[in-house]
Order: structure tokens, then sequence, then C-alpha cells
């Protein structure tokens, strides 16, 4: 059975789903797969090994870099510029 989760449109969580989606397609569909059961046993293999190790991402963009770049999005709270 399928389940799909929903992700904001803006934001990391979408990052983060977009991410997985990408590692998973070179990981492990970037092979001919010859039917859906073994595609579904092959992902299910990989996800609980990427759980398994913990896999985390380390984000580089912080707050301040995003409020440089993008103050319209993230504007200052004090109402100063840095």
């Amino acid at each position: 059975m399928h389940r799909f989760h929903f992700t904001p449109k803006h934001g990391s969580w979408l990052n983060i789903a977009e991410r997985e989606w990408s590692v998973l397609a070179r990981q492990c569909l970037a092979r001919r797969i010859p039917d859906h059961a073994t595609l579904a046993r092959e992902a299910a293999a990989w996800t609980e090994a990427r759980n398994a190790d913990r896999v985390g991402i380390n984000w580089r963009f912080t707050m301040v870099d995003a409020r440089a770049r993008l103050p319209f999005l993230y504007p200052d709270p004090s109402g100063t510029r840095q």
C-alpha cells in the first residue's frame, strides 16, 4: 500500500523530500528494474538501510543568509539591516 505524505509548498520539508527522491533515484533506481514487486522490495530495502544509518541533512543556509539574500521573505524582526 502506498502512503502519500504531503509537504508544504514552500519550505525546508519540501527540500528534504526532493533531496531524498534524488538520492533514491541515484542509489537505487539508476538501473533497469524488471517489475513492480522488485521495485517495491528494492525501495523498501534502501529506505530501511538509510533509516538504520540515521542519515541526516546538514543545512548550510542559515537564517542570517536568508535575511541577506531574501529580505522580502525573511525580514529582520529588529527592523535594522545588517
